[in-house]
């Protein structure tokens, strides 16, 4: 039971991120009119099984499990560059429909930033695997960035101030976009004071929103939201998801994902 509230925050934020991913993603699957493509349903069961993986190796360590912690951590190789790969597919996807529509892609910028952060970060935990605490920021700090894109979706979806009725209240989507930065800064800001030696990836990914929304500035000044759509919209979506997992797989066995020590804190 001391385990288990010494990690309260790390609980909070996982069934957050997931409650808002639900109602994030509702309207898409029960909404009027619904027709979920074959791509948000597999970015939406990736980013559950990872939240879920994430929840099931934080109770092991709340319950000093820490030999299955291990174990199941050995899972991360694959699920790690599932989920990326899936998440770059959507981008894709996304970016696709935005070209062959003429009216673009308002989440382009957000969408393949996201998938190359989220990507980043799951190398990185493995990279300092061998600093336990700093190895488990990173792996939960992950959940902070769903939590902005489900913020922002649970917005536009159930929030009347914020939804968008036509291109009068296109503007609306910025303002959503906004709102999330503001609220994911300061969950990362609390986890970073929570323990400052280690904590600083929540801080970090916390920023990545801001940092993205500066990206989508300079291309939009320099005109190059339109090639960039062009080139993300027109690659194999077959090829991007293999490549994407490739990739990350083999960086993530690179790294020598299993621990030399046994297990004993959060994050090992």
């Amino acid at each position: 039971m001391k385990n288990l509230r010494k990690y309260i925050a790390e609980y909070l934020l996982i069934f957050s991120v997931v409650a808002l991913s639900v109602a994030g993603f509702w309207n898409i699957y029960l909404g009027v009119d619904v027709s979920p493509t074959w791509y948000q349903t597999a970015h939406l069961i990736t980013i559950l099984i990872w939240l879920f993986l994430l929840l099931f190796q934080l109770s092991l360590i709340a319950r000093s499990e820490y030999d299955t912690h291990r174990k199941i951590g050995l899972s991360i190789l694959f699920f790690g560059p599932l989920l990326f790969a899936a998440t770059a597919l959507l981008s894709v996807y996304s970016a696709h429909k935005g070209l062959i529509s003429v009216k673009g892609d308002a989440l382009l910028v957000q969408n393949v930033m996201g998938t190359l952060e989220l990507g980043l970060v799951i190398l990185l935990a493995f990279v300092f695997r061998k600093r336990r605490e700093l190895h488990g920021a990173f792996i939960l700090s992950s959940a902070i960035l769903f939590m902005g894109i489900a913020i922002f979706f649970t917005l536009l979806g159930w929030a009347p101030q914020f939804k968008i009725e036509g291109p009068e209240t296109f503007y609306r989507f910025g303002m959503a976009a906004g709102v999330a930065q503001l609220v994911v800064f300061p969950v990362g800001l609390l986890f970073f004071i929570k323990d400052w030696r280690n904590g600083w990836p929540y801080l970090l990914v916390s920023l990545t929103f801001t940092f993205n929304h500066f990206i989508n500035v300079l291309l939009e000044n320099n005109n190059l939201i339109p090639a960039v759509t062009e080139f993300v919209g027109t690659l194999n979506p077959l090829v991007t998801f293999l490549g994407s997992f490739v990739f990350l797989f083999v960086l993530l066995t690179l790294t020598g994902i299993r621990p030399s020590r046994p297990l004993t804190k959060l994050g090992q």
